[in-house]
């Protein structure tokens, strides 16, 4: 793989590559967006939209952890530059699956969200992910790391490690009550290799360091 990183790495770089993955990265709503005004989403068509949305989010976040694992193993620092689109996109899910539940499971009442929140322990952990990736998106513009400075951008774009240990609490929380733990078992290892990975790529830096 690596010696064919040179033609991968032309194909990153190419001007096209980025609004075709933006494409690429709207199809799952655009599917969905289909399926809600044509009613193909099956008998409880709002359960499927906040299934799908909470899923996608899911696995946008696993592509977006894996961007610097794969950059740094395969030996193509080209596909940094797309880190940051699929953040956002974890965050333009988030949002769908927010909205799915305000909208079609609490038909908006904000008083009955807010009871709810605080009621359910795993809405209110999936807020608090929430929350943490609109201050990821806030700040994800170039401007705001030198608004903030480099070091605490930084600081504050490492609490996606949070948001992805609230989202799999929020995910197994949810399944909880199904007694099925399938899917949140995938999501877990994925997300506990990509994490691991980190964790001793830091401590080997540290050892290098010292």
């Amino acid at each position: 793989m690596r010696a064919a990183a040179p033609r991968w790495k032309a194909a990153f770089m190419h001007p096209a590559a980025k609004p075709l993955l933006f494409v690429l990265c709207l199809l799952p709503f655009a599917q969905l967006l289909y399926g809600a005004v044509f009613d193909t989403l099956g008998a409880n068509p709002a359960e499927a939209l906040l299934r799908a949305t909470g899923d996608w989010t899911l696995r946008f976040l696993c592509v977006a952890l894996a961007v610097t694992p794969a950059r740094v193993l395969l030996g193509l620092p080209a596909l940094a530059r797309f880190r940051r689109m699929l953040g956002l996109y974890v965050f333009f899910y988030a949002l769908l699956h927010l909205l799915c539940y305000s909208v079609f499971d609490q038909g908006l009442d904000l008083a009955e969200i807010w009871r709810d929140t605080l009621e359910r322990p795993f809405i209110l952990v999936g807020m608090l992910a929430f929350v943490l990736l609109t201050a990821l998106a806030a700040t994800s513009p170039h401007r705001m790391t030198r608004l903030l400075g480099a070091r605490r951008w930084q600081r504050l774009h490492r609490s996606v490690y949070a948001v992805a240990g609230l989202a799999l609490l929020h995910f197994f929380w949810m399944r909880a009550g199904k007694n099925n733990f399938a899917e949140v078992l995938v999501y877990t290892a994925i997300i506990a290799l990509l994490l691991g990975w980190r964790a001793q790529r830091a401590i080997r830096k540290r050892r290098a360091a010292a």
